[in-house]
C-alpha cells in the first residue's frame, strides 16, 4: 500500500521515544490499562495499529512480521524519530525482532512482553487447529486467552478479552498474521546482538514462559535480560499494568544520562 502510515497515539513529550507494537490478538488498545500511569515526561511513546488491526482493519498487505517492521520503520521516519527504543507484546515481540534486523544502528533498546522467538512457535496439531480456527470461531480465542492467562481468570474478563479481539482485527488478516510469526524463523539475523533486549513472561503463561525465553531470547541476545511477573501470565499489560511499567521503564531509563 504505497504511502501507508501506521495508525498510532503519541502519548508523553519525553526525549527517549518508543514505539509500542500490539500482539496477534488485539490492536493498540492492547496497552489501554498502562496508558494513565506511564512516564510522560521521560518517554514518547508510539502506540501503533499493525494492518489488520483498528484503524487499519481494512488496510491491505501481506499481514507478515517482516511488512510489519518495515511499517514501524515508516512511521518513526515520519515521526523524525532517528533513534528509538521498542516495545512488543507476543506476535508484536516478532515485529520489533524483525525492526531490529533491518536497522539495528537505529535501536535503542528491546522489550518483549511475552514475546514470540525470531524461530517461530511451532505448534502440535491440537494447537494449531485451535489456532488456526480462531480467525473465525471467537470460542477458540477465549479458549486461547483463557490457556495462556493460567485458567483462572474471570469470566467477564474473558469475554471482554474476546469481544476487544474480534472487534478489532480483520478475520483473514488475522489468519494470515498468524502463519507468518509462527512459522518464519529468522534468528540468525539479530543473534548476537548488542542491543540491551529485556524479555518480560508472566509466569502464568505455559506458552512463552522463562524456560522457553531462557533458550530463546537469553540464548540469542548477549545484553539480554529476563523478569518473570508472578501474578501475570500472557497479558501482563491487563493483568499487573503497575508491575509490568515499573520493569519495562526501569529498563528503558538504564541508558540515560
Amino acid at each position: 500500500m504505497a504511502g501507508f502510515t501506521l495508525p498510532h497515539t503519541l502519548h508523553g513529550d519525553g526525549a527517549h521515544r518508543v514505539v509500542a507494537v500490539h500482539g496477534w490478538l488485539a490492536d493498540r488498545g492492547d496497552y489501554a490499562a498502562v496508558l494513565p500511569d506511564l512516564d510522560a515526561a521521560a518517554f514518547t511513546y508510539a502506540f501503533v495499529d499493525l494492518r489488520g488491526y483498528g484503524e487499519a482493519r481494512d488496510a491491505t498487505g501481506a499481514f507478515t512480521t517482516s511488512e510489519g517492521a518495515e511499517d514501524v520503520l515508516a512511521l518513526a521516519d515520519r515521526l523524525g524519530w532517528h533513534r528509538f527504543s521498542l516495545i512488543g507484546h507476543s506476535m508484536g515481540g516478532a515485529v520489533v525482532q524483525r525492526v531490529l534486523a533491518a536497522a539495528p544502528d537505529r535501536v535503542r533498546r528491546m522489550v518483549g512482553i511475552s514475546p514470540v522467538p525470531a524461530s517461530g512457535m511451532p505448534m502440535d496439531e491440537a494447537t494449531r487447529d485451535l489456532f488456526t480456527g480462531a480467525a473465525e470461531h471467537p470460542a477458540n480465542r477465549r479458549a486461547i486467552i483463557d490457556l495462556t492467562t493460567g485458567g483462572n481468570r474471570p469470566d467477564a474478563w474473558l469475554d471482554r478479552m474476546t469481544r476487544r479481539s474480534v472487534d478489532r482485527s480483520d478475520p483473514k488478516a488475522f489468519r494470515a498474521w498468524l502463519d507468518s510469526w509462527s512459522g518464519e524463523d529468522f534468528h540468525e539475523e539479530t543473534e548476537g546482538s548488542p542491543v540491551p533486549a529485556l524479555a518480560v513472561t508472566g509466569a502464568l503463561d505455559p506458552a512463552l514462559g522463562a524456560q522457553f525465553l531462557r533458550a530463546t531470547w537469553l540464548r540469542w541476545y548477549p545484553a539480554g535480560q529476563l523478569v518473570e511477573l508472578p501474578h501475570a501470565g500472557h497479558h501482563a499489560m491487563d493483568e499487573a499494568p503497575l508491575d509490568l511499567i515499573r520493569t519495562v521503564e526501569d529498563f528503558l531509563r538504564a541508558d540515560h544520562v
